[in-house]
Parts: structure tokens; sequence; C-alpha cells
């Protein structure tokens, strides 16, 4: 099934639609006795929300692609394939000055396997939900580089038992074409 979705999400990035894309995302962090690492894809939303005053709240989608790696001493390590679509939502200000700071928060559907992390830390089923609070800044002569801190909790949202979920803390880095 994993392998069914991955060639479906390949297929779709390698589509005419990838000139389309208007950034790339790394991100790695830990938590809970767990490595994550992704890559991903941007692309804007073109659309901006209350637009009073120096702030708006603007969003776009994340497409990414990575592993969770179980560290524990618990033993029965694993490396989890996690594939995840996110509209995330930005609150940020309207005139950008060299280092512009934002906040923004997400809530992601991701389809993972195998189902557990390590001895102990089982996900239950292989759709999560993917949510994730965060803070940044964009900078460079363009805005072109974003940086930013999140702290994201996956679960299965009490779909199956277990749901152990996991709370991850994450580095983001976004190059804007």
């Amino acid at each position: 099934m994993m392998k069914k979705i991955a060639g479906f999400l390949c297929a779709l990035l390698l589509s005419g639609n990838v000139l389309a894309v208007e950034g790339v995302s790394v991100e790695a962090g830990t938590g809970q006795q767990t490595n994550v690492t992704r890559v991903g894809a941007i692309w804007n939303m073109d659309r901006q929300w209350f637009n009073e005053g120096d702030w708006h709240v603007a969003g776009y989608w994340e497409a990414t692609a990575g592993t969770l790696r179980g560290n524990s001493s618990a033993g029965n390590n694993q490396t989890v394939t996690d594939l995840a679509i996110t509209p995330v939502f930005r609150l940020q200000q309207k005139n950008l000055t060299s280092v512009a700071p934002y906040v923004e928060g997400a809530i992601g559907f991701h389809l993972v396997s195998p189902t557990f992390i390590y001895a102990g830390r089982h996900l239950g089923s292989a759709f999560q939900f993917g949510d994730h609070v965060g803070f940044g800044v964009t900078f460079g002569d363009q805005h072109q580089f974003d940086l930013a801190y999140r702290f994201q909790h996956m679960s299965n949202g009490g779909i199956k038992e277990p749901n152990q979920g996991v709370n991850l803390n994450l580095v983001h880095f976004v190059y804007h074409f």
C-alpha cells in the first residue's frame, strides 16, 4: 500500500505541475526517543486573510516525505516512512523588513509505515494527523529563506488503538524560488 502511495506522490511531483512548486523544505528534529528527517515541496495558496493593519494571514501547502527513526533503549527500533500533505497558515507582516518574523500553525495528514517506532511507541494506524505550531523568520534579498522552530504532535486522533502518538521538536528550513 505504501509503495503505491509513494509511487502516486512521485508521479504527481514529476508531472507538469512540478513547475508550480514555489519552494523546497528540509526539516530535522527529535522527540520522545525519535529522530525525524523530512524533505518537501511548497505551493503558495495565493490568498490572504485578515488584511487590516500591518499583519495578515497567508497560507501554503507543504508535501513532505521523510523518516522517523526510533532510538529507544526499549529496543525494536524501527525506521518509519512518513508521507504527508499539510495546509499551513501563517500570521506575518505585510510590509517585510530585512528579517520578518511570523507564527504559524497547521493540521496535516500523514501516512506512515510501519505503525510503530520502537517497543512501547505504537501509532496504531497508518493514517496520522500531524498538527504543529511554530515561529520563525524570513530573510534574504527577496525573503527567499525561511528558518523556523516547530512543535509537532502526530497521532491517529483515536481512530484506532493504540493511539500513543509522538511529540517532536523540529527545525524547519525553506528556500523559496
